[in-house]
């Protein structure tokens, strides 16, 4: 088992205390092109690799490599403005689709639980794992490890299966992204992360591949991605091995998608913020859902951060310059929140209770994923999530909602959804067409076994109010015993693609308990009916070349 160290560093903060008027510094940014790339044959046709299950006395414990947030020394904890303590009566709806997902056959831990859906398939992802379902949940390959899809590609991603995956539909070309890290010399670098970029929409079929080194000496730890039109946009947060893993600085990246999605060399900038700022880190980039952004708008990049800086969201603008990279990534502005504690457990891994398990970890020193963004035409929106302490160390879910006009970014409405006495957390949230926001978490106590559930609101409903009960996806009936105390990383809340107003929701849980029997579920549920809206599929130039644009209307 790696141990992760939590480095107490020196604050500096480039930002002046989070002025929205204070300037980053320069930034010297790296270019260069994939080390490797080709097309593969269709995924269907392979030699298909099936999951490598490990010995017990292998069985791999994923480290949690903890983030050097600022804490104010003998800080009293904030009391939070925004909690919502009851259940507003009206009921949640039922699930739509509600099945079973990838459960532990690589015999690791925690999950890390990831999937989306398209126009016909539902993609989930999880360690080292993924498979492929219909949109009934009939299984139709899987589950499978990661690197099946780089067969015959050679180098670290065919040789590795290393995890920390993603996957997203990119609804702008009705393709797929997965992608992974790779880690040939772990704990030493180098340091690799691997894209796959489906040839169309149909994930069982030929991949574009390519592989990018990303650090010699860094790990890119965490790579979270998201989908913009002119590139696939990561965060990574990096550490250096020397006696153990020592902080090494906010990572952010962009690829060329314009060149992946026809299987072209394709490049890479990379920035590393560690000079600009020590304590920056858990950013996320904003992933696209629905009508392309204004032209030239630039992906925003959230972080946020507790105590030493404010209680605020720190947003930064990354619009890919090929021709002048430094210019690329740049301060935006920051967004005082209402106060909120995030030091859960001081940090220590066992916080969440259970009802005769191990307590397990809270995760609360980074956004939860997605940062996911919306346009609606008079306004822009960003939707976030992460675990907060609301006394007693009690983890609940405080979530957001920013908007922009065009200018900078500010808080449209906020809340921390605590309607009673169980802990809440590993949340992800999104927003449909409509408005209307769906938030899916994990729920536990010294009762309650820990459980899938959900909420939402709709958009005309009071701000900062989750306005529906609790909906369970699926009913906990066992829990964890392992003694290394990690609950999954990640979940993964989604839009259909479709109809642009059904939620899809993964995440883990227990139905027997011991050491590691995690399970996930894949569910969709609706809020209401949005209607019919008619998809539109025309020709959007990018790059000199025809790519199909696929998204609903907007529904007001």
């Amino acid at each position: 088992m790696v141990v992760a160290i939590l480095m107490l560093l020196v604050p500096f903060n480039a930002l002046g205390e989070g002025s929205a008027e204070a300037q980053s510094p320069e930034l010297s940014p790296v270019v260069w092109s994939a080390s490797r790339w080709d097309t593969s044959p269709p995924l269907r046709d392979l030699a298909l690799i099936q999951p490598e299950t490990l010995a017990p006395d292998q069985a791999l414990e994923i480290p949690l490599h903890s983030l050097p947030k600022p804490q104010l020394e003998g800080a009293v904890p904030e009391v939070d403005s925004v909690v919502q303590k009851s259940f507003l009566g009206v009921s949640a709806p039922p699930t739509i689709a509600n099945f079973e997902g990838l459960n532990n056959v690589n015999n690791v831990l925690p999950p890390d639980t990831n999937g989306d859906i398209g126009p016909n398939h539902y993609v989930q992802i999880v360690n080292l794992s993924f498979a492929v379902y219909d949109r009934n949940g009939n299984l139709l390959l899987g589950p499978l490890n990661n690197n099946t899809i780089f067969q015959g590609f050679g180098g670290p991603c065919y040789t590795t299966n290393n995890g920390d995956p993603i996957v997203l539909y990119d609804h702008l070309s009705d393709r797929w992204l997965l992608s992974q890290f790779a880690l040939p010399n772990y704990p030493y670098g180098p340091y690799y992360q691997c894209i796959a970029v489906s040839t169309t929409g149909d994930p069982t079929g030929q991949w574009h591949r390519y592989e990018f080194l990303i650090s010699e000496t860094k790990i890119n730890d965490y790579p979270k991605f998201g989908v913009w039109p002119d590139g696939y946009y990561m965060t990574v947060n990096q550490f250096e091995y020397s006696s153990g893993w020592n902080w090494a600085g906010q990572g952010v990246a962009a690829f060329e998608r314009d060149q992946m999605l026809v299987g072209a060399p394709a490049r890479m900038v990379f920035y590393d913020l560690y000079p600009v700022d020590e304590t920056l880190g858990g950013m996320l980039p904003a992933d696209l859902d629905g009508p392309p952004p204004p032209l030239g708008s630039p992906n925003p990049f959230v972080q946020m951060d507790d105590d030493v800086w404010g209680d605020q969201l720190q947003v930064w603008n990354f619009s890919v310059n090929w021709a002048a990279p430094s210019a690329s990534f740049t301060f935006q502005n920051a967004v005082p929140t209402a106060p909120f504690d995030s030091n859960m457990c001081s940090g220590v891994p066992n916080c969440i209770p259970q009802p005769g398990g191990i307590d397990v970890d809270a995760i609360s020193d980074r956004l939860m994923y997605r940062l996911q963004y919306r346009n609606f035409g008079d306004h822009q929106s960003l939707v976030v999530n992460h675990t907060v302490d609301i006394g007693g160390d009690h983890a609940d879910v405080r979530w957001y909602e920013l908007r922009s006009g065009g200018g900078g970014w500010g808080i449209f409405q906020q809340g921390t959804w605590a309607p009673d006495s169980d802990h809440r957390w590993m949340g992800s949230v999104a927003m449909n067409g409509r408005g209307d926001i769906g938030l899916g978490y994990s729920v536990s106590s010294t009762t309650t076994y820990p459980f899938i559930r959900f909420t939402g609101r709709l958009a005309e409903d009071p701000p900062g109010q989750m306005t529906f009960s609790e909906g369970d996806i699926i009913s906990g009936s066992g829990y964890q015993t392992s003694s290394y105390s990690r609950w999954g990383d990640y979940s993964m809340m989604a839009v259909d693609p479709v109809d642009d107003c059904t939620f899809w929701y993964t995440q883990e849980y227990y139905a027997v308990s011991g050491d590691r029997p995690w399970q996930t579920r894949i569910a969709s549920f609706k809020l209401r009916e949005c209607g019919n809206p008619t998809i539109l599929y025309f020709p959007l130039i990018e790059g000199g070349y025809p790519t199909i644009l696929y998204f609903p209307l907007i529904y007001r």
